[in-house]
């Protein structure tokens, strides 16, 4: 049986959740449920603090886990990233109060407060830079005020919670993170850990793409196939009517507004957009 580690609560817990569930996983239906065995694929869930996930991963005892980058590399464990998830995205940057550091260079033999001290332990490293990290849990902002530290390494969104603390971000971000799906180094995927990797990847493709329809008369199928060139090529059928063709194609969600005018426009009528519930590419 498969054995596959999710996150527990978090920012990341219910997006993958709803990602396995897509992918026609059953889970648990209780936040306090611990485990959550689906039969009919095999597989056994584990409901754990992400920060936790990439040890169990690493170490063998798991055979896959969903966690964040960030969790991952902090980690320090033998567990590497097989497919980035979307969702559960964030910037790690230094920061220091205003006016003062401003380059990562100048942290050298000076204090660094955060959350994640793997991470920026290995950040400082690659760039040669000797300083002191001190791990906290949480409210790294207020490290500088209290003089515990000379710089943060944290989360940075709008910057808003770091400027209250009379601090600015400075150099280039440590990290762009997300959740990602995670399995032990150099180890072997067994079949079901590969049909679990196939199954995701439809979900990411099948929310990225939408199929869209429509009728164009034969000789501006090159015309419109350009706009809408599908995953390999579009798949064309011959209507009833003469001179015209049905087309349809998976187009990115994102630009099939504009791809629709543009259709249009060149004389395609019968436009319709479709969901992507699932796929197989």
């Amino acid at each position: 049986m498969l054995r596959v580690a999710l996150p527990n609560k978090g920012s990341l817990s219910q997006s993958a959740t709803t990602m396995l569930q897509e992918a026609g996983y059953r889970q648990r239906r209780a936040e306090r449920d611990l485990t959550c065995v689906d039969a009919d694929n095999d597989i056994e869930f584990f409901y754990l603090r992400p920060r936790d996930i990439a040890t169990y991963v690493g170490s063998g005892d798991l055979d896959l886990g969903i966690t964040g980058r960030d969790l991952l590399i902090d980690s320090g464990a033998p567990a590497e990233e097989v497919l980035a998830l979307g969702f559960g995205g964030s910037t790690f940057r230094y920061a220091a109060p205003v006016g003062g550091i401003s380059h990562i260079d100048d942290l050298d033999g000076r204090r660094v407060a955060t959350s994640y001290p793997g991470l920026v332990a290995r950040h400082l490293a690659g760039h040669g830079v000797t300083a002191e990290v001190i791990r906290l849990d949480g409210a790294v902002e207020n490290a500088v005020g209290l003089g515990v530290a000379d710089a943060v390494a944290d989360v940075v969104s709008t910057g808003a919670t770091l400027r209250q603390a009379g601090l600015e971000p400075f150099g280039e971000p440590l990290l762009e993170s997300q959740a990602v799906l995670i399995r032990r180094q150099g180890a072997d995927s067994p079949a079901a850990a590969d049909g679990l990797v196939r199954r995701v990847r439809g979900v990411l493709v099948a929310r990225e793409y939408v199929m869209l329809a429509y009728d164009v008369r034969v000789e501006l199928v090159e015309a419109a196939s350009a706009l809408t060139p599908g995953i390999e090529s579009p798949t064309v059928s011959p209507l009833h009517r003469e001179g015209w063709v049905a087309v349809q194609a998976m187009t990115p969600a994102r630009h099939v507004q504009r791809i629709m005018d543009e259709l249009y426009a060149l004389g395609a009528r019968g436009i319709l957009v479709t969901r992507i519930h699932a796929c197989r590419i």
